[in-house]
């Protein structure tokens, strides 16, 4: 076990957004917030769902990031895989050096 903080950032199509905004805070035994941000999705692997992304060439996605303990970002990993399964979410961690608030 490791208490090393990484950011677990997720991609999320837009029908999902909201979704995922509430399950997330339905999380709070180990998400106490999150960032959001609107994104397009670019590549081959990504969905095109309506007909404006289709003539755009991306998704609208949203970005959600999430700082958390290394073990805390697998047990939502896990969560998530069984709430949203089939889904084709994207995500990746990447390792937190220093995090904090400017009071």
């Amino acid at each position: 076990m490791t208490d090393q903080q990484v950011c677990l950032t997720l991609i999320v199509p837009r029908q999902l957004r909201e979704e995922m905004f509430d399950y997330l805070a339905e999380q709070s035994d180990i998400v106490s917030g999150f960032t959001a941000s609107r994104t397009a999705g670019h590549g081959g692997e990504v969905r095109l769902y309506t007909a404006a992304e289709r003539v755009q060439g991306h998704a609208d996605q949203a970005m959600v990031q999430v700082i958390l303990a290394h073990d805390e970002a697998v047990r939502l990993l896990d969560r998530i895989r069984g709430s949203f399964a089939g889904t084709r979410l994207v995500y990746w961690t990447t390792p937190v050096t220093e995090f904090g608030i400017i009071d």
